[in-house]
């Protein structure tokens, strides 16, 4: 069977190259062969094939088989080449031996052609399968360092006894070493590792991974301190490195910077228990601390405690003339008095707008009545200075003492608040201790006061409707979008706001009944203005009461087509906490509305603080970013932190993202920097009526 091989002959001799040609065919080669004798041609020639060989002559008419050689070697340095020749001296083969030639033959000897030709062959193919390999393990090893050099992640690896060999660049960022400096030292010196909360060193998993041979991964606690004195957090594993006969050569250690998602998480986890502004407890977490001192004095040796309840008595009328920039300065000063005068056992907390609590522990009524009066005279000692006007703030008190047999943490914070009422009432700047026939006056006059004005409201039909402009922050977004929003109009034509009365619609259930309204008289007032905008989008809150209605879809529904509403135009707002308490009814009514074209927000998102994987059970158009981390974003690093993360997640999910409480330009220009959305605030635009009336007094007239 005749051996293909593509042979390139440099010779000016046809005889001779046929000669050649014979020779190679005697020994079962079929040659696939060019035969050039001249510059030119030779160069015209290399690259139409893949030459196996070159044989060429020594002596040509105007050429040489040195020039011949010098021009193929730079063409490929690795073609075998074979000079044949009946007039080469020694010194001229040596010559080109040195220049690339493979051997050289004299005509007269032709017998050692072929056995030349078959060793040049076999080294050759041995050479390329040899460069082959090479290439492979070049182009793996290449592509393992990519990848190492890509991952987010810090690889470091050591040899046998735990010395540095490798490490990538995340590694060099977080321990401070470069890939040269860190080489052959110990990794205990490269990567120190503490304990969080002793501040003692932890054991290297790379160490204990060389010494048992399993997969080890660090502590939740665990602080990585770098050569320049910064701290990490870090989530990392080793494992040990085998070779072939099973033997621990080395290990290999993954970690991951989570000093941001530490640094988060906690902020997070203090953010919901705490006031932003004031930085006390707040309302939950004081609730939570509540129930924990009723739950431990369960069945204990007999233990007093005493929940102290304090409402401001002058707040709103510096709010009022002031603005709420004065109100925020005054509780922050409050505070950190409130902090000063009140003893180690105490608990304080802003309970909201405000009112103040503390919990007294340890302490029988004479010594928290002591506690109280002192309060009410360091209060009556403080003046607020706010630009050219002064102020003095009163303090009424409500006490409730705390013993075994107290019912529960809601009945004590209810028991506190009627008492407060009862110090208002009495004439302030007092303290009252909670007695049972409080009750009936305290409820009757607040919270029953407005359930009969929101039943009279409802009856009159004295509700009105405003919208309030949602901004798109992104190009190609110019649907115009607004928020329809609920205000009571007082028998004397002012605006009441709805934080006035809502909680008690919420409370006493009537909440179903004020979104029926404002379903009935949205859609009624939107259809006279069919025609003006049709591609706006307006969003209406719904209650935790109507997400728990199962008829309320079909309300929905049957006023759309009362009203012969477009649903492409309608977005429904759930609030986080509403939608998470009731999350398989919310899914339900939402997945119902959408079916037949409506829209879905998530409002007041982060708030709540819960889990972000039930987003995906709730197919929602727009999650809005609760205010309380928007509106300091500008000068709050952790807050413009969350308010990015979330804007992250809710893009991750197809959702678009809407930024509430944007009150200045810079929160703007950070949210579209961030790729959030819309905005919703003061800073674009003030609530203004729906529709005109001159029954209304608007609270704002629209910002310009």
């Amino acid at each position: 069977m005749s051996i293909p091989l593509r042979l390139l002959i440099v010779e000016d001799n046809e005889d001779d190259a046929q000669l050649l040609l014979m020779r190679l065919r005697r020994a079962e080669y079929e040659p696939d062969y060019l035969r050039v004798d001249n510059e030119a041609d030779l160069r015209r020639v290399l690259p139409e094939r893949a030459w196996q060989i070159v044989i060429s002559d020594y002596a040509m008419p105007g050429f040489s088989g040195l020039e011949a050689l010098r021009i193929i070697r730079e063409f490929d340095p690795d073609v075998p080449f074979i000079l044949v020749s009946g007039t080469v001296g020694e010194e001229i083969a040596v010559d080109a031996m040195r220049t690339g030639a493979n051997d050289y033959i004299m005509k007269d000897n032709l017998a050692r052609l072929i056995p030349t030709i078959q060793r040049e062959l076999r080294e050759a193919l041995e050479h390329a399968e040899r460069r082959r390999a090479e290439e492979a393990l070049y182009q793996e090893r290449e592509r393992a360092l990519v990848t190492l050099h890509s991952i987010g992640d810090g690889v470091i690896t050591t040899d046998a006894s735990g010395r540095v060999d490798y490490m990538n660049p995340v590694a060099e960022n977080v321990t401070g070493w470069t890939y040269g400096e860190s080489q052959g030292y110990p990794l205990t010196e490269v990567l120190p590792l503490i304990d969080e909360n002793t501040r003692t060193p932890i054991e290297s998993p790379a160490e204990i991974c060389l010494r048992t041979g399993r997969v080890v991964s660090l502590t939740d606690q665990c602080l990585l301190v770098n050569r320049n004195g910064q701290e990490f957090h870090i989530e990392d594993s080793a494992a040990p490195i085998f070779d072939r006969d099973n033997a621990i050569i080395g290990s290999v250690l993954v970690f991951h910077d989570v000093t941001r998602e530490r640094r988060m998480a906690r902020q997070m986890t203090w953010q919901a228990t705490h006031d932003s502004l004031t930085g006390l407890a707040n309302r939950n977490e004081f609730s939570e601390r509540l129930a924990s001192m009723l739950a431990s004095m369960a069945g204990s040796e007999q233990r007093e405690h005493a929940l102290l309840y304090l409402d401001l008595d002058q707040f709103k009328v510096v709010n009022d003339t002031c603005g709420h920039a004065a109100g925020d300065e005054l509780l922050k000063q409050l505070s950190r008095m409130l902090r000063r005068n009140i003893p180690p056992n105490c608990s304080l907390a802003r309970l909201g707008g405000d009112e103040f609590g503390i919990l007294v522990e340890n302490t029988d009524l004479t010594q928290a009545r002591e506690i109280a009066q002192q309060l009410i005279r360091a209060i009556g000692e403080f003046t607020f200075q706010w630009e050219d006007r002064r102020f003095d703030v009163g303090v009424s008190i409500g006490m409730v003492p705390i013993q075994r047999e107290t019912q529960s943490a809601s009945f004590v914070l209810s028991a506190a608040d009627v008492a407060c009422y009862v110090a208002k009432e009495g004439g302030r700047n007092r303290v009252h201790v909670y007695e049972e026939s409080d009750i009936n006056l305290g409820q009757r006059h607040s919270e029953m006061h407005w359930v009969s004005r929101i039943k009279e409201a409802l009856e009159e039909d004295r509700f009105v409707l405003y919208r309030q402009e949602i901004t798109a922050l992104q190009s190609g977004e110019d649907t115009p979008h607004y928020e329809l929003l609920i205000r009571m109009r007082g028998k004397d034509g002012n605006i009441i706001p709805p934080g006035v009365f809502i909680p008690a619609a919420e409370r006493y259930n009537l909440m179903n009944t004020v979104d029926r309204w404002i379903i009935n008289a949205a859609f009624r007032q939107l259809s006279t203005l069919k025609g003006q905008d049709d591609r706006a989008i307006y969003s209406i809150n719904l209650s935790g009461n109507s997400i728990n209605d199962d008829e309320f879809p079909e309300y929905i529904r049957q006023k759309i087509r009362q009203y012969q509403m477009r649903p492409g135009n309608l977005c429904f707002e759930v609030t986080e906490t509403a939608a998470v308490f009731n999350l398989e009814r919310a899914s339900r009514m939402i997945h119902a509305l959408r079916k037949i074209g409506c829209r879905f927000s998530l409002d007041d998102f982060g708030s709540g603080l819960s889990s972000f994987g039930y987003l995906k059970n709730l197919p929602v158009d727009f999650l809005k970013i609760d205010g309380s981390f928007v509106r300091d974003m500008d000068t709050d690093p952790m807050n413009r932190a969350i308010v990015e993360a979330i804007n992250q997640v809710g893009h991750t999910l197809s959702i678009r993202t809407i930024a509430e409480f944007v009150e200045n330009q810079a929160i703007a220009d950070r949210l579209k920097e961030m790729g959030v959305d819309f905005a919703q605030g003061y800073h674009f635009s003030m609530p203004e009526p729906l529709s005109g009336s001159e029954n209304v007094v608007p609270l704002h007239k629209k910002a310009r």
